[in-house]
């Protein structure tokens, strides 16, 4: 779990840079957008004075300062800005100029950079302010949740002084009405649910992946215990009907879980009262919210990211297994860089099980012994899977073996076909020697698998008629 936790703690901080950057303006003063060239559209000539058609070679736009006119009507169509081709009536950017063509483009989002010197620094006092009163303020009084204090405090200090700084409003409007009723228009096909069905699955993975860790994370802190099954159904029921109202799928959030927490809540009615409140300032308090200066809501989510972060997990570093360290630091570095939760949570669980299956290979041993009949005993102990089959038949000396031999699995598992297959070549090897062998005391899973099997396999199963494995006496 550190490795998914701090992964999130790690992404939360990290995403707090976008308060110290602001947009680019381009040519027309609007948000600058950030392209990559794909395919190339049109070339330019050897002369530099007019472009053709990459497809059909056929002369279309004249070039002249910059500018590109329709070969047939002479009117400007486009201008050039910057490496990018805008187009005159709609002022968006259309193509890429690189190296002399014209390409096709992908966008990738608006252009930032961060804010100049004096604005920077003024944005990262009042982040360190508005950190200050959340770690300070509870040692001097609980009455009011820190949080809560900072954001009012860092807000009056910005608008009573009308300090110029980001605010919510420069970012984006928050304005909005009640979501109405839709039933979405998408054909029922089995082509679109072919579409839908892998995001629908990734998306539910992470949000799922992501309310557990919340909802352990919360039990950690309140010392209580919450229902995951509960969790997860209302979950699910909540973001299908989400979608009847033109909404987007959601899931509980560390961060605002822990605000939440924090600031003192433990029942339901918080978590209700908040998503009422959030609807509401939507609704009709959006002016006000706007006017909050981005730098107290960043240095709120900068102490979530530090109390996120599982900072005793640095401490445990030199005593942990290498494999339980590289588990955790693959899974924060997934989560942090590809921000694909779902893929490191996969990853994780990969590594996981491939350790667990190398030590338990390693672990399985036999005892052996010769009773006063002159058979040989091999009492097993460990798991028999396909990780430690080459272990298991390495304990046996088939060649100076007695002529009855018994394998007792009353500590030991069969768990896969791999096992089954290993045991029905110890088989083989025995009878070609002339020998016989037994298997005794094997669980109802293990002899289910070797009927399942008995077409392919052939072993002698004896058992022991006053032994009782626990599953069959239940």
């Amino acid at each position: 779990m550190f490795g998914f936790v701090n992964g999130l703690a790690i992404v939360i901080f990290m995403s707090q840079a976008d308060s110290l950057k602001e947009v680019v303006q381009d040519h027309y003063g609007e948000d600058k957008i950030e392209t990559i060239s794909t395919l190339k559209a049109f070339d330019l000539n050897q002369t530099e004075t007019y472009f053709t058609d990459s497809e059909s070679g056929l002369i279309t736009y004249n070039f002249r300062d910059n500018q590109l006119s329709n070969i047939e009507s002479g009117e400007v169509e486009y201008e050039i800005y910057d490496g990018q081709v805008f187009d005159v009536v709609t002022e968006k950017v259309k193509f890429n100029y690189q190296d002399g063509d014209l390409y096709e483009i992908e966008s990738k989002g608006r252009v930032k950079k961060y804010l100049d010197q004096d604005e920077l620094i003024l944005m990262i006092g009042l982040i360190l302010l508005t950190m200050l009163i959340i770690w300070g303020l509870p040692k001097i009084t609980k009455v009011i949740p820190s949080s809560l204090a900072a954001i009012i405090v860092v807000s009056g200090v910005v608008i009573g002084f009308g300090i110029d700084t980001t605010t919510v409003g420069s970012i984006a409007s928050i304005e909005g009405g009640f979501p109405p009723f839709n039933i979405p228009s998408i054909p029922f096909t089995w082509e679109t649910l072919t579409i839908i069905f892998p995001y629908a699955l990734i998306v539910a993975g992470v949000g799922l992946i992501e309310s557990l860790l919340t909802l352990n994370l919360i039990d950690e802190l309140t010392e209580t215990r919450g229902n995951g099954n509960k969790e997860c159904v209302a979950q699910g029921a909540a973001n299908i009907a989400t979608g009847f109202f033109s909404g987007m799928g959601g899931c509980a959030m560390i961060g605002q879980s822990l605000i939440n927490i924090s600031s003192g809540a433990r029942a339901r009615l918080s978590g209700i009262v908040a998503s009422v409140g959030l609807l509401i300032f939507i609704m009709y308090g959006a002016p006000v919210i706007e006017r909050l200066p981005m730098a107290a809501l960043t240095g709120v989510m900068v102490m979530v990211a530090i109390g996120t972060f599982e900072w005793a997990s640095l401490k445990v570093f030199g005593k942990m297994p290498f494999t339980d360290v590289m588990v955790m630091v693959i899974v924060t570095l997934v989560t942090v860089f590809l921000h694909n939760l779902a893929l490191a949570v996969l990853i994780g669980v990969i590594i996981s099980a491939l350790k667990f299956a190398w030590e338990n290979a390693k672990r399985i041993r036999a005892r052996k012994y010769v009773d006063d009949a002159g058979v040989k005993h091999y009492e097993i102990y460990g798991p028999l899977f396909f990780g430690s089959i080459a272990a298991f038949s390495n304990k046996f000396d088939v060649p100076n073996d007695p002529n009855e031999v018994i394998i007792d699995f009353s500590e030991s598992t069969v768990v896969d076909m791999s096992a089954i297959e290993a045991l029905n070549l110890l088989t083989e090897r025995y009878q070609k020697a002339g020998k016989i062998i037994h298997l005794r005391h094997l669980s109802a899973d293990c002899q289910n698998l070797l009927k399942n099997a008995d077409s392919i396999i052939e072993v002698n199963v004896k058992e022991d008629p006053t032994y009782k494995v626990v599953s069959d006496s239940i």
